[in-house]
């Protein structure tokens, strides 16, 4: 059994994840295989420093998240240009990381699942729903991003409503992390694990 998890930026999608390890699932963080594809010597890398200079370039000659954020949040096309750099290696490594997990209930955590069609390799989705202020409050602690730049982002995202007519459930997580693992085990009992 395959489940994706989605929702929007901040919604609280690593958590639920967690939460769902905590229960016996093998958890993968697209977002982590995106990091690990971006460091220096790596085909990513290369690429996106060729499309977008060395100016989003950390000291130490690493991408800077920040910076790079920065310039292809300004524009619609700039980070359709990064995605179309990253998306074919983060959905290959994750697809290597199932094949050989195989017998397990995988949880995919994936905060673009739907954008990039990788939701048709899931059995089933799930979206992670949260006050939009929560949100906000969540990206600017763990990002240490501005409210301007949060907005940004959250604007540049499938708008979630889209994002809910691929669910096949859908986990509140706006109120205490008591209420979101109940909600959790629920989907995970509903599931056969």
């Amino acid at each position: 059994m395959i489940i994706g998890i989605t929702g929007s930026f901040g919604s609280g999608k690593t958590t639920v994840a967690k939460m769902f390890g905590r229960l016996g699932a093998y958890a993968i963080d697209a977002d982590k295989v995106y990091h690990s594809l971006i460091r220096p010597g790596k085909s990513c890398y290369k690429k996106i420093v060729g499309h977008f200079g060395k100016d989003i370039l950390g000291r130490a000659g690493q991408i800077d998240r920040k910076k790079l954020g920065r310039v292809v949040f300004k524009k619609k096309s700039k980070l359709k240009l990064l995605n179309s750099i990253t998306h074919p290696g983060v959905i290959k490594e994750i697809k290597d990381i199932v094949k050989s997990k195989r017998g397990r209930v995988i949880i995919i955590e994936a905060p673009l699942l739907v954008e990039t069609g990788f939701y048709k390799e899931v059995n089933k989705v799930i979206v992670v729903s949260n006050k939009k202020e929560e949100q906000i409050k969540r990206i600017r602690k763990d990002r240490g991003l501005s409210a301007e730049e949060t907005l940004k982002r959250i604007r540049m995202q499938m708008p979630f409503k889209k994002k809910l007519a691929f669910a096949d459930f859908i986990i509140d997580n706006s109120g205490s992390k008591t209420k979101t693992l109940t909600q959790v085990r629920e989907i995970w009992k509903k599931q056969g694990a």
